[in-house]
């Protein structure tokens, strides 16, 4: 299987998504082809792998450029092997786990006060007295991910 070549339309079926994505993942150097002698894209078998973890990543909210420097660092711009892809979800998963303890908390506050520095909300359980989360940063600071 190590010598077979895939067209854009064939892995692009195979992963579910549009030729398009395959397109914008070349050019963001997240995947490569190689050319025919008609000038037609071709991928290697390995394309498959790169390109579902590049759609899992995504769906655990994982930037491109996250998943592009993941991918540049492995030895020969190589795609993940088991190994790899052990440490590539361990790291993701603690940014998901992040993720999730913002949007909790965001969850459970979102009803009251968000610290923008209105002091306009009577009744608010965050009340900011003299606007004393201005320290913190600029806009609705106790919602803030950082």
């Amino acid at each position: 299987m190590a010598d077979k070549e895939f067209s854009v339309g064939q892995v692009a079926k195979r992963c579910g998504v549009n030729v398009s994505a395959l397109h914008f993942y070349e050019q963001k150097g997240l995947i490569r082809s190689l050319r025919n002698q008609g000038n037609q894209r071709r991928f290697k078998p390995d394309v498959l792998r790169r390109v579902s973890i590049i759609k899992a990543a995504q769906a655990m909210g994982i930037s491109l450029e996250e998943i592009k420097s993941a991918f540049d660092a492995l030895p020969n711009s190589r795609t993940p092997n088991k190994n790899d892809w052990e440490k590539l979800s361990a790291t993701w998963q603690a940014k998901l786990t992040e993720k999730i303890q913002y949007m909790e908390r965001l969850r459970d506050q979102i009803s009251g006060c968000i610290g923008c520095g209105c002091l306009s909300m009577e009744a608010c359980p965050l009340y900011n007295p003299d606007d004393e989360l201005a320290e913190q940063g600029p806009g609705p600071v106790l919602l803030d991910p950082r």
